[in-house]
């Protein structure tokens, strides 16, 4: 039997004050020139977003260790994904324009 968590009203709030922070740092550094770094910042300010959302909407805090277990594979297969696709993004040739 897994034990029911409830998340209090003020766990919800500063979690939805946290993404909205995270979101208004997206937007932010989208209009900053930080360079080959972009796509760094926001992938990682993406992965905190992830997280929060697992951990306190999914309620993973306060599940058992199978429920942690699932929710961390699913996201090293996310992971795993991300860091081919940006390899391979990395890694492609620029071709110029056609004839």
């Amino acid at each position: 039997m897994s034990q029911e968590t409830t998340s209090s009203v003020r766990t919800l709030i500063l979690s939805f004050l946290a993404l909205m922070v995270l979101l208004a740092l997206t937007v932010w550094g989208s209009f900053i020139d930080v360079g080959a770094w972009r796509a760094t910042v926001a992938v990682v300010v993406a992965i905190a977003k992830a997280l929060i959302v697992m951990i306190f909407f999914m309620h993973l805090k306060g599940s058992n260790r199978l429920i942690w277990t699932v929710a961390g594979a699913g996201f090293v297969w996310l992971s795993f994904l991300l860091i081919l696709t940006i390899g391979d993004f990395v890694t492609r040739v620029p071709i110029g324009p056609g004839p």
